[in-house]
């Protein structure tokens, strides 16, 4: 899928219905939306049970990582946590950066912002909110973050380059991001990259890793080092619900892989916003 528009809604749709349901009901599903048209969207995801502040009615199974294992944030810390679903990493956040630090968690799927708020408010949180907005025109000013999260939401940003600018201007200065995301060993076959579907499930959204990286590096970011990656294998029949066979042998001939990462960087200190050099 190349046309934006047409992809941020499909991926507002899809995680819509995602939203109405439990994580129990996308995993005993064998394609993740309730029927067998689509993609497993549980497949990527991590186990958050033994994490302080872990709530399971904000678990959906849709990351591909812990972010907040890496994130290195501090008591009082202002945290925001893009793409932030029913609010499952926005509350283990909570739980590290206490009652003196702020969540602040953005979607803009207004059935996740819906599901997040009451899940809030069952907590009885008062310093986590959540608003609804785009990735790529956060509803934040700029210099608010400590720091920034994010799990498994990037690769489904049509303009990765606008996103990291984005997360660099919310940031404070010294402020940094821990994010987990998807992204290829290779380049992935067109056939793949075409799917919508696959789009919506994290799968053509994914970039190359260097590409990936070199967009961070090329938004102003330092320090940038990969703190986990694993492979991520998906299976046969899920690829075939949206490619052929012979266009699946020819990707696993490519030795192209997914691979889930967990990315961090600094925004530098006493630096102003991409572009316009150093104050």
């Amino acid at each position: 899928m190349e046309n934006p528009k047409e992809i941020k809604e499909l991926v507002r749709e899809k995680y819509a219905d995602i939203a109405n349901q439990s994580k129990t009901v996308n995993e005993a599903s064998c394609c993740g939306v309730g029927s067998c048209t689509g993609v497993d969207y549980t497949i990527f995801s991590e186990d958050y049970s033994n994490l302080k502040g872990y709530n399971p009615d904000a678990d959906l199974g849709l990351g591909c990582g812990l972010p907040t294992e890496f994130a290195l944030i501090k008591e009082g810390d202002v945290v925001i946590d893009l793409g932030s679903g029913a609010g499952n990493d926005a509350f283990v956040a909570r739980a590290i950066a206490g009652e003196k630090g702020k969540v602040i968690g953005i979607d803009f799927t207004e059935e996740m912002i819906d599901k997040a708020r009451a899940n809030a408010d069952k907590l009885g949180f008062n310093n986590v909110e959540f608003r609804f907005g785009d990735i790529e025109k956060m509803p934040v000013t700029a210099n608010k973050a400590d720091v920034i999260i994010s799990n498994c939401v990037l690769n489904l940003v049509p303009d990765k380059v606008k996103a990291f600018e984005e997360i660099y201007r919310v940031l404070k200065q010294g402020g940094h991001f821990s994010v987990s995301d998807v992204v290829a060993s290779g380049e992935l076959p067109q056939s793949i990259k075409s799917g919508a579907e696959l789009y919506a499930g994290c799968v053509s959204g994914a970039i190359r890793k260097d590409e990936y990286l070199g967009i961070i590096s090329e938004t102003g970011f330092e320090n940038i080092r990969v703190q986990k990656e694993r492979v991520i294998e998906i299976p046969d029949e899920i690829y075939l619900k949206f490619i052929s066979e012979e266009d699946l042998k020819e990707f696993k001939k490519s030795g192209v892989k997914l691979i889930s990462i967990n990315v961090y960087a600094d925004k530098p200190k006493g630096c102003c916003e991409p572009g316009g050099g150093c104050c």
